[in-house]
């Protein structure tokens, strides 16, 4: 058995970086041998062999062997990858087999398509996904590999693409520090509308000047996108800030470029997103809050206590407090998604605190055992959660 370094692992060593699992190509050996060495075989389809102890990936190659050399064997499995900076690989003797110039393609930092690019209609999103994690090193899409996505795109081998895998990609997006890139360049292939069309069509709906010097709301909504991957690394509050502003997209011609009503409308949006694409509800939840009560938190110093405490309920941040910390991170980052107020404070932020506070000190067991009638304890409660607000925001 001879093992070959392979992917990822080669090309962080070329770049200098650091490596992080290391895959393995195995020729001159069989499946039952390997079995039989005490590897773990997982996957089906493909599968892929754990080392005994190291529990490192082993693979066999993926094409037919009958007749070829073990270099050949090499050679044809790497050109089944996705792009030629991962179709690498580095043998016993550390001789780089390279045969589709992924090592020039390092060094000129682009991301080009090998020749089994459109068997899998998945690497559409993962060349986005490479975009976004070496954005910073100045990688790029290469052009002919623009174009072929975008005759893919074309041809619709995007829409039927599974769910479970769209969604897997763009959180694996959004776990990187500049997950705005990875729906750049989405749109750049023209492959965002097949993707998440309610966040493409955001893109030339035009907001007031005044308070959205970017104008355009899909220009805002990946500003705004930014400004939650510089406050928080969760990818929940990130995809929050990314569909914030969904419902501006279906704003009426004759309202524009105001948007009344977005918050409801978005709301819906991203309550049929999370359906479509199967998102987790821990992500869909933010979302839809954010989307509907984002203005108001805004605009939370000239609303009633009882409003307040309506928003406070609705969004269950007496019994979750970090659901209330989420929130507030995505609206502070809508407010500084725009051009010029990247610095912006924001108030609201301790005034809903203080607010959420005020309202948890209430006793509402005391309150339940002086009722006389248990079916007005809950109208009893928020009375006097009220009175806490607004006592509180009287003192502020």
């Amino acid at each position: 058995m001879k093992r070959f370094l392979v992917g990822g692992a080669v090309r962080d060593q070329l770049l200098g970086h650091p490596v992080g699992d290391r895959d393995w190509l195995v020729t001159g050996v069989s499946q039952q041998q390997l079995l039989d060495l005490g590897y773990q075989q997982v996957g089906r389809d493909f599968p892929v062999f754990l080392h005994p102890q190291t529990r490192e990936e082993h693979a066999l190659p993926r094409c037919s062997t009958d007749g070829l050399a073990e270099r050949q064997q090499v050679e044809a499995d790497l050109c089944l990858r996705d792009l030629t900076i991962n179709a690498m690989a580095i043998g016993a003797d550390e001789e780089l087999i390279d045969p589709l110039n992924g090592q020039e393609d390092l060094q000129r930092r682009l991301l080009r398509h090998t020749p089994a690019f459109a068997d899998d209609p998945i690497r559409v999103l993962r060349l986005a996904r490479f975009s976004t994690r070496y954005a910073a090193f100045g990688f790029r899409p290469a052009g002919e590999t623009v174009a072929l996505v975008k005759t893919l795109v074309a041809d619709g081998v995007l829409e039927n693409l599974v769910a479970e895998r769209v969604w897997s990609e763009i959180v694996g997006a959004l776990q990187e520090s500049r997950p705005a890139v990875f729906f750049q360049i989405l749109r750049e292939c023209d492959a965002l509308s097949s993707i998440l069309p309610e966040v493409d069509q955001l893109f030339g709906v035009p907001q007031p000047e005044k308070h959205h010097p970017e104008i355009d709301s899909g220009i805002h909504s990946l500003l705004v996108l930014e400004q939650a991957c510089r406050l928080s690394e969760e990818p929940e509050v990130r995809f929050a800030a990314l569909v914030h502003d969904l419902g501006k997209g279906t704003t009426p011609a004759d309202l524009l470029p105001r948007h009344h009503g977005h918050e409801e409308r978005g709301e819906r949006l991203i309550a049929a997103l999370g359906k479509r694409l199967k998102i987790p509800n821990r992500f869909s939840t933010l979302a839809r809050l954010a989307a509907k009560y984002h203005t108001q938190c805004h605009k939370v110093t000239e609303l009633k206590p009882r409003t307040v405490l309506k928003m406070l309920t609705a969004l269950d941040c007496l019994r979750r407090p970090q659901r209330l910390e989420s929130f507030l991170i995505t609206c502070m980052a809508d407010t500084r998604g725009r051009r010029g107020f990247e610095e912006k404070s924001y108030p609201q932020a301790d005034i809903m605190r203080a607010a959420r506070d005020a309202a948890a000190k209430v006793d509402s067991a005391a309150i339940a055992l002086g009722a006389n009638d248990p079916a007005k304890i809950p109208e009893l409660i928020a009375k006097e959660r009220t009175k806490a607000i607004a006592l509180q925001l009287r003192g502020m």
